[in-house]
């Protein structure tokens, strides 16, 4: 058997688990969760999942889960967390399509058309490119800091329009705009 195969076989067994224990979607669980590797646990070997975003874990025994409510100091598997791994296949599709006519609206935003050149000259296959130029995310990062910073009308309208005010999600917004430019020119 494959370890991809093997993998697949583990995430099944998984899903199985959280939907009969926790109440989980499996698919919630399949798209999100990621096979870390083995751990030994006393005499017993299990396997450690981890959560794509929070990086919070779950560990298979034979097929009994259990999550880590902690890692180090850092608490995981919140009520929030946990309430998002529950969702219906039907709250799954609406936020898909929340984030996809929010990553449409930022690639056709005034803001992004306003600073899409700046931001393609620092991907390296980039005509414009200079070497020693920052990278794309560290230009974004800067760019959206230095707006935030001055109080731009275009980025505090963007910012609105999203429903999001955080540095780091805008940022990520500009980036997989960018990303689409650059699979299109390929």
């Amino acid at each position: 058997m494959s370890a991809a195969s093997k993998t697949k076989e583990l995430l099944d067994v998984l899903s199985a688990a959280c939907a009969r224990q926790f109440n989980f979607n499996p698919r919630r669980v399949n798209e999100d969760m990621r096979y870390v590797g083995k751990e030994t646990a006393g005499k017993d070997i299990v396997h450690v999942f981890r959560d794509v975003s929070t990086h919070s874990q779950i560990v298979l025994r034979g097929t009994f889960a259990t999550l880590r409510e902690s890692q180090g100091e850092k608490p995981h598997w919140s009520a929030a967390e946990q309430a998002h791994y529950k969702c219906s296949d039907a709250e799954m599709e609406a936020e898909v399509a929340a984030k996809q006519a929010e990553l449409d609206y930022t690639h056709s935003s005034a803001f992004y058309q306003a600073h899409k050149e700046h931001l393609l000259s620092h991907y390296k296959e980039s005509p414009a490119y200079k070497e020693g130029m920052p990278s794309m995310h560290a230009a974004a990062k800067a760019l959206i800091a230095t707006l935030s910073e001055s109080q731009d009308a275009q980025l505090t309208a963007f910012a609105a329009k999203t429903l999001n005010k955080d540095a780091d999600h805008l940022t990520h917004l500009l980036l997989a705009s960018c990303h689409l430019d650059i699979e299109a020119q390929h």
